[in-house]
């Protein structure tokens, strides 16, 4: 067998310590949910024999930790050896100094989770590694299968032992039955591909070369960079801020449906499905991603100010100043005011030293407006009219306090534009979004979530405005969660958990 170096650390007492049965952790009361569809995951890759391999991969991995928070890891190969450590926790969290010294090797691959499929505990936090005949595999993934519970079927009837509750060890499992039955990487990860429904973005490390994956709709992102030098080294990562960060250069994404093998040789090309369609994830320019990465050749600050500019066309309003939820509303803030003149303001101060905490205010804490991301400007406030712009509603829990926050720090009127259409179906394909009879306007109109929010009116952007402001091909992304319209099939079974509505109220 390859031996495995596995670096380990203390049980850190977080929340998959203390709480063992997730749905008993106070944190995940409706209370304490995020009022936005949680981010995907974050992968990157790396061949550079020249280089710190670890250390490129730990700041990759750093510029992708808006993506997850749960949990991080990196796998490195040096020969036919394995390094890998993996744990809970932010990136900076889990990995020091130290660790990255005992993970040597010529290529990396590493990734930053937020739990899909398999729940928040360090036995699911990824890369995965398999054992196979050609050595071992060390796996990241991005997105979510559709096909789970079928693939695990076909697994457990080969008698694979698997570990995790994930759909990432599923595809390794693939791909490793695969090359133990005498293909090679490539013929075994494309036959283990062509096994898997849904949405992955890939980055697969074995001891001759990183691979990077698509599925044939490209729901989730994925990017080729290049380091500086002689001979040219190549860099994958789920977004372009990932590659900046290490001072790679954009070279291109990888397209739907291809396979990019980075080895000693360079990096060739392969289009494992015959049929790509490209879908990307639209969620993934509307909030996702971060505002500094690339897509079609313009930075996400650039569309996002676009769409600000669209919903003040669509649902102008008289005020006095326009402001954003911070981080993720302040462009298309700027693009309201832009586009209607009315004047844009900071309104709300975010801490942005808080992540998820899992130490819980008490009682009297809540009832007296505990307030741990955002605080209202005063003075900024008090006796405005004021429009408050945000990317998205998914619960309203949110939106509703910060509305009564905003009216007791003294706007006289408050006003809210979203910069995306109603959020009405679920995702499947790698965004943790709520059942759908708890998504809001899934079961409210319009005027029912505005009477709901405390608003004086609310208006979302049009799904029409929405794809017409990315300047692309409309047909070329996954708007599901606006429309119900899924462009990978979904099983009954994988459909009836999240799908309890037979009517949407538009």
């Amino acid at each position: 067998m390859i031996p495995i170096h596995s670096v380990t650390m203390a049980s850190s007492g977080k929340l998959s310590d203390e709480y063992p049965n997730q749905e008993t952790n106070p944190i995940n009361s409706p209370e304490h949910q995020p009022d936005k569809p949680e981010e995907a995951c974050g992968v990157f890759g790396i061949y550079a024999p020249e280089a710190d391999v670890a250390k490129m991969t730990y700041f990759g991995l750093y510029a992708l930790q808006h993506r997850g928070q749960e949990s991080a890891g990196i796998a490195t190969f040096e020969g036919a050896k394995v390094h890998l450590h993996k744990d809970m926790g932010l990136v900076s969290q889990v990995f020091n100094e130290s660790i990255l010294e005992h993970l040597p090797g010529n290529l990396a691959i590493g990734h930053t989770r937020y739990s899909t499929t398999g729940s928040s505990r360090k036995d699911n936090a990824q890369p995965a590694v398999v054992e196979t005949r050609l050595g071992s595999l060390a796996l990241a993934h991005n997105g979510n299968l559709v096909n789970t519970l079928q693939l695990r079927e076909e697994l457990v009837e080969t008698k694979v032992s698997l570990v995790t509750t994930t759909d990432s060890e599923m595809i390794a499992f693939a791909i490793a039955e695969a090359v133990n039955a005498g293909a090679d990487w490539l013929e075994g990860s494309i036959q283990a591909f062509h096994r898997c429904q849904g949405a992955f973005s890939l980055v697969i490390g074995t001891p001759v070369g990183v691979m990077g994956v698509r599925d044939s709709n490209g729901i989730r992102p994925l990017v080729i960079g290049t380091l500086p030098g002689n001979p040219l080294r190549y860099v994958l990562a789920s977004e372009t801020c990932g590659l900046d960060i290490i001072g790679a250069e954009y070279l291109r994404d990888v397209e739907p449906g291809e396979l990019v093998w980075i080895t000693e040789a360079g990096l060739a090309s392969y289009h494992w499905s015959q049929k790509p369609e490209r879908k990307l994830c639209i969620f993934e320019m509307i909030y996702f991603a971060r505002p500094d990465s690339i897509m079609h050749n313009e930075s996400l600050y650039t569309y996002r100010m676009r769409l600000g500019r669209r919903i003040a066309a669509e649902s102008a309003v008289d005020a006095d100043i326009v402001f954003g939820v911070p981080d993720s509303g302040i462009p298309a803030a700027i693009g309201f005011s832009q586009a209607s003149g009315v004047p844009y303001a900071e309104g709300l101060i975010k801490n942005r030293y808080v992540g998820r905490t899992f130490i819980q205010p008490t009682q009297s804490m809540r009832e007296t407006g505990i307030r741990m991301k955002l605080n209202p400007l005063k003075d900024v406030l008090v006796g405005k009219r004021v429009i408050i712009v945000d990317d998205s509603i998914v619960r309203g829990t949110t939106s509703r306090k910060l509305v009564k926050a905003l009216r007791e720090a003294g706007a006289t009127e408050v006003h809210m534009r979203i910069s995306s259409p109603p959020v009405t179906h679920p995702c499947f394909y790698g965004i943790d979004t709520d059942n759908q009879d708890q998504l809001i306007a899934a079961t409210k109109s319009v005027a029912e979530i505005a009477e709901q929010l405390g608003v004086d009116s609310l208006a979302y952007l049009s799904w029409e405005g929405m794809l017409e402001a990315t300047q692309e091909d409309t047909n070329s992304f996954c708007s599901a969660c606006f429309t119900g319209d899924y462009p990978v099939t979904i099983p009954e079974q994988v459909k009836r958990s999240k799908l309890i509505l037979e009517k949407v109220v538009v």
